[in-house]
């Protein structure tokens, strides 16, 4: 199979959809391999170093579409991007589809077939190619919103830490999954005051257990979202529905009782944001004011440590990626109902139930479609 790497196109978006390693692999596993000159260079890795491992180096993004079989991506393609696929043509990558109804309906009428990362499940219905860029945007929370709160960003001017007198900030973190989980981790090794909220007692109870009973667990409700929320440093989203639009859990009414200059991170933005007053930033961009309250929301969070991001990620879609390339869609997804699973969009059709419903197209279930 020819399997294509455009360089990625969204602002401040440094990650590249295969590694040199990677192409290695799959050169030796009997595939062509051809990438956009200068598709690695954020990520560390050189047209060179590509041509090493056996690639061919492409001048443009439209020489990549036009010939390749399989186009491998790291987000979600761009308006110029969806207008150069093909009909039939394989696309692997993050989409994101249930906040975004306009590239929806653009890979349906490209005829591409479009499979996503993170709706790909594994046998214990856990999520394996997303959990890798969940948890270094659950580190990266924490990161951005310690910057956040220094006063020169317009935050309250508080160390997470706190320091000797001066105790330590409140850091919120509602949906305790892999996002939830790894920022605690940051923000308790950085001596925070860490709240857990979640709908699971079963998780709470893990993680409680996991970091010595040091941080508070509490159970999800409305009720324990105003309390906690409205005393907070630092609000945490990381709320998951897999495939869907992430639910509206704190609402403008209480941004608004929030402390002037806290600082709320969504990292569920990229599906539509857990709280009512957020909105798409960019890496060159990220932060804006409302209600005194500082809004980090850069859709693409792990694109700012674009090498370990890559590395990370590779290491998770390879395998699904020689899949296809050495068995063909209806083989890789036909016998594997949790690779099934990542089918968003095939013949024009949506295939991902959840993306379906928040958007009301007409679904379509994917084993109709895979022979």
């Amino acid at each position: 199979m020819l399997i294509g790497v455009p360089k990625e196109i969204k602002p401040q978006e440094n990650r590249v959809g295969l590694t040199a390693d990677s192409v290695k692999r799959l050169v030796s596993e009997g595939n062509k391999v051809a990438l956009e000159t200068g598709a690695g260079n954020g990520s560390g890795f050189t047209d060179q170093d590509y041509m090493s491992a056996g690639a061919s180096i492409f001048k443009s993004a439209k020489e990549i579409f036009d010939s390749s079989e399989m186009i491998i991506k790291v987000k979600e393609p761009q308006k110029e991007e969806v207008e150069l696929l093909k009909k039939d043509q394989l696309l692997f990558t993050y989409l994101h589809l249930a906040a975004n109804k306009e590239l929806t309906l653009g890979l349906m009428n490209s005829g591409s077939t479009c499979i996503a990362y993170e709706t790909v499940t594994d046998e214990n219905n856990r999520l394996p190619l997303l959990a890798p860029m969940s948890e270094v945007a659950g580190r990266i929370s924490i990161q951005a919103g310690a910057r956040s709160l220094e006063m020169t960003n317009n935050g309250r001017g508080v160390l997470l830490s706190g320091a000797t007198g001066a105790p330590p900030a409140n850091v919120v973190i509602i949906g305790c999954g892999v996002v939830g989980f790894n920022a605690a981790l940051i923000a308790h090794g950085m001596k925070a005051n860490v709240i857990l909220i979640d709908q699971s007692q079963n998780r709470l109870d893990e993680l409680k257990a996991y970091f010595n009973n040091e941080v508070t667990a509490v159970i999800s409700s409305p009720e324990s979202i105003e309390a906690n929320v409205k005393d907070c440093d630092l609000l945490i989203g990381g709320v998951l529905v897999p495939g869907a639009a992430a639910p509206k859990l704190v609402s403008e009414e209480l941004v608004s009782r929030m402390k002037a200059g806290a600082v709320l991170v969504d990292v569920a933005i990229d599906q539509g944001g857990c709280i009512e007053t957020s909105k798409p930033t960019t890496h060159a961009d990220p932060i804006y004011l409302k209600h005194n309250v500082v809004h980090y929301c850069v859709t693409n969070m792990p694109g700012c440590v674009p090498r370990t991001s890559t590395i990370s990620l590779n290491n998770a879609t390879l395998p699904f990626i020689s899949d296809l390339a050495q068995n063909g869609l209806n083989n890789a997804l036909g016998s594997n109902k949790n690779f099934l699973n990542g089918l968003n969009v095939m013949s024009g059709m949506c295939t991902q139930q959840d993306v379906a419903k928040d958007l009301d197209l007409e679904f379509c279930e994917p084993d109709k479609l895979i022979a």
